[in-house]
């Protein structure tokens, strides 16, 4: 008598086959409820204990994002021994595609936001960067999903090739029409990745030199040692030769000073131990040399090299000072008279 039942028919199926999709339905699901409550459980607990939070993201990832696609999963296996309706099994079908592409979606989006809030946003103390960075990630969370509905409508039957080539003559007649905007992005996100210069460093670009106060997402802006402002293309900035100041761990100096013809040679002989040991007297410095390097029109004519430890220009500039006043004592001090342009006249007597 129940064997005679399950034969029975029913919307095309045996009674047996229901009950085969029933136990196998109750089946995976008693699994998944022991993998969550022993495997994920152990997993989440040993996660917790490691020093690294990718397994902490991974084993998140498979609680929320990968046991409800285990639910659609063994739904969907158990009920492949019934014979449906075509429009039945056509919605179970597109349900189907819809949830795994949604979840699939999720699982890129977390490890995309996992990736930029851990490596970088938290290495990020700029604001601007900041909001940057968390524009960046807004773009690829669009990117993602309009990648993914593109693949979801193929997988639906819908012909997107038509749409796909329409959407790409428009993007390039967009992208002809503002090509310089476009050039300008682009070289905004080579400048952000690539870091030649961070704001409050000194640059100098050709013949403009100031700090830089903004990034943005079209322009640059520098304030100039004047005052003024000055607003650059990001492409003018990534197609020039950028000297920056900050990155500077120790400055040259070079500087030339002249004495009077007149000067003794003992005296000459005297001037670069003079300076030698007054740079090596001022704090922050690097001796390198001291020359009497030439013969001027009017002058004898030291070079003299030295480092000063640091980009500040302002310190540069003190330590300058420092060294020039020290000279200034110790020439007085010896005789030793600077030179300035002047023009000496002979006149010889000529008898008649």
């Amino acid at each position: 008598m129940f064997q005679e039942i399950l034969q029975q028919s029913l919307y095309g199926n045996r009674v047996m086959d229901y009950f085969i999709a029933l136990g196998t339905f109750l089946a995976g699901i008693i699994a998944i409820q022991i993998f969550k409550g022993f495997v994920l459980n152990r997993l989440h607990a040993w996660a917790e204990k490691t020093a690294h939070t990718l397994d902490d993201l991974l084993v998140d990832v498979a609680g929320k994002k990968a046991l409800p696609l285990f639910y659609v999963g063994v739904f969907y296996l158990s009920i492949q021994p019934l014979a449906l309706n075509p429009a039945l099994s056509g919605i179970i079908r597109i349900f189907v595609v819809i949830v795994v592409t949604i979840y699939a979606v999720r699982f890129l989006m977390s490890l995309l936001v996992y990736v930029f809030e851990t490596y970088w946003l938290k290495k990020e103390q700029e604001t601007s960067r900041r909001l940057a960075l968390r524009v960046i990630l807004t773009s690829g969370k669009i990117v993602i999903w309009t990648v993914a509905v593109i693949i979801l409508m193929d997988n639906l039957g819908i012909k997107v090739s038509a749409l796909v080539a329409g959407l790409g003559i428009g993007g390039l007649a967009i992208g002809f029409a503002v090509q310089a905007i476009l050039k300008d992005l682009f070289n905004y996100f080579v400048i952000f990745f690539d870091r030649p210069f961070e704001l409050g460093d000194f640059i100098i670009i050709g013949d403009y030199m100031g700090t830089v106060e903004n990034v943005g997402i079209k322009t640059t802006r520098l304030t100039s040692l004047s005052g003024e402002q000055l607003v650059f293309s990001n492409t003018d900035l990534t197609d020039s030769r950028i000297r920056n100041y900050k990155k500077m761990s120790r400055r040259r100096v070079v500087f030339r000073l002249g004495v009077i013809y007149q000067t003794s040679t003992q005296q000459m002989k005297e001037i670069p131990g003079i300076i030698t040991d007054i740079i090596k007297g001022v704090d922050d410095t690097v001796f390198d040399r001291a020359h009497f390097s030439s013969y001027g029109d009017f002058s004898l004519i030291f070079e003299v090299v030295y480092y000063v430890l640091g980009n500040d220009y302002s310190k540069y500039m003190n330590i300058q000072q420092e060294i020039n006043f020290k000279i200034m004592e110790e020439f007085e001090k010896r005789g030793i008279e600077f030179a300035y342009p002047t023009q000496t006249l002979f006149i010889s007597k000529v008898d008649r």
